[in-house]
């Protein structure tokens, strides 16, 4: 019999990883230019907390994360808590009581970590990083556009050239299908075709409803495209109403970003079973994987709208940084020429040891620059 090998220390759980340098720097460098821009619209931060009581996270729009919520019990008051798998709910909860006095509409925005359960073949990572904004308070099409431009102004200050917003209408589709009466498994079929864009599907499990909804669906793609085709198609009252507010709000966007590319998926109903209406999906041309998602909801009873974006989604899409000089400052330099080459945007390296003051030493710790002479000396690569 032989003992098993003791486990690799750096060996995380599935989904789990550690971001290393410089990869920690460059998101988090990332995430400040999206909260600065958040900041410069009046979009105020807060911090919620990582835990709460399970019954609070989950109530209201957290139902539609509860079962990515990892629970746990709290030893101190041996009630459950919930650690947040989405920060949207969280910020209802802030909206809702400790600012229901603030005047609306409400502006908030926050940054921080999210642990899910599972992750998916996508998007494999549990633990997510987000930054986004909530609306609160307005049920104009100006805030949905709002949300969307601003998202946009904070994806380019990250770094990223070229972004798609993709709008959907979540509940459209479901209102198709409660006005048709369709329900039970011919619902189920309906739904499972128009989620894998199936037109042969469709006609079978769509009855009377088929061949509009094979016209919506083959309209998703350039905006103009698919309002056209949901101006044209017989929507009941509810839908209709859904198909104006959305040609408002592609108005809204383009009368200040007519560059900005806008796609439509009109029967695409995926998303977080919250969202209430005109809601969007990011990202960048080429890519599959969503650089962030908002939407439509109710906060309380007050209409709301949001989007949420993937800090480490957008590194993947932007173009790779420059990464900071490192200038090697030998131990007794001028404290304040080294202080002025941090001010010119070198990260200054300290030597601790009098005799290693070398361009050697200077590699070895992956500096780019020696300061010698009060002046920052490039270090040639090494053969």
């Amino acid at each position: 019999m032989t003992d098993d090998p003791p486990p690799n220390p750096a060996l995380l759980p599935a989904g789990l990883r550690d971001l290393l340098p410089p990869d920690a720097a460059t998101e988090a460098a990332a995430v400040e230019a999206l909260m600065e821009v958040f900041a410069a619209h009046g979009y105020d931060r807060i911090r919620p907390p990582l835990l709460e009581f399970e019954d609070s996270l989950l109530a209201g729009s957290g139902a539609a994360v509860a079962d990515q919520t990892f629970r746990l019990m709290d030893p101190d008051s041996q009630r459950m808590m919930g650690l947040r798998a989405d920060t949207t709910p969280q910020v209802v909860r802030i909206a809702t009581t400790r600012l229901g006095h603030v005047p609306r509409p409400l502006r908030l925005s926050y940054a921080g970590q999210c642990l899910r359960v599972r992750g998916s073949q996508i998007a494999p990572d549990r633990q997510v990083p987000q930054a986004g904004i909530e609306l609160i308070g307005s049920d104009a099409p100006a805030s949905d556009a709002e949300i969307v431009l601003v998202g946009a102004e904070a994806l380019a200050a990250a770094g990223l050239a070229r972004m798609s917003f993709d709008l959907t209408l979540p509940t459209l589709t479901p209102a198709l299908l409660d006005h048709a009466g369709i329900e039970g498994a011919a619902r189920a079929g309906l739904a499972r075709a128009l989620d894998r864009k199936d037109t042969a599907a469709v006609a079978r499990h769509g009855g009377a409803l088929a061949p509009m909804l094979t016209e919506l669906l083959l309209a998703a793609g350039p905006a103009d495209r698919a309002l056209a085709a949901l101006a044209a198609a017989p929507l009941p009252g509810p839908a209709r109403d859904l198909a104006d507010r959305l040609a408002a709000t592609v108005a809204a966007i383009r009368a200040r970003a007519p560059t900005l590319r806008l796609t439509i998926d009109p029967v695409e109903f995926r998303g977080f079973r919250y969202h209430t209406g005109v809601s969007v999906t990011v990202y960048a041309p080429g890519r599959h994987e969503e650089l962030g998602r908002g939407g439509r909801y109710l906060c309380g009873d007050e209409p709301a709208t949001g989007l949420t974006l993937y800090p480490d989604a957008v590194l993947r899409a932007a173009p790779a940084r420059a990464p900071r000089p490192r200038l090697f400052v030998p131990l007794g330099a001028d404290a304040d020429v080294a202080a002025r080459f941090r001010r010119l945007g070198y990260a200054t390296v300290a030597g601790l040891d009098p005799a290693a003051g070398s361009a050697d030493e200077a590699r070895r710790l992956g500096c780019t620059h020696l300061l010698r002479h009060g002046e920052a000396v490039p270090l040639p690569p090494q053969d």
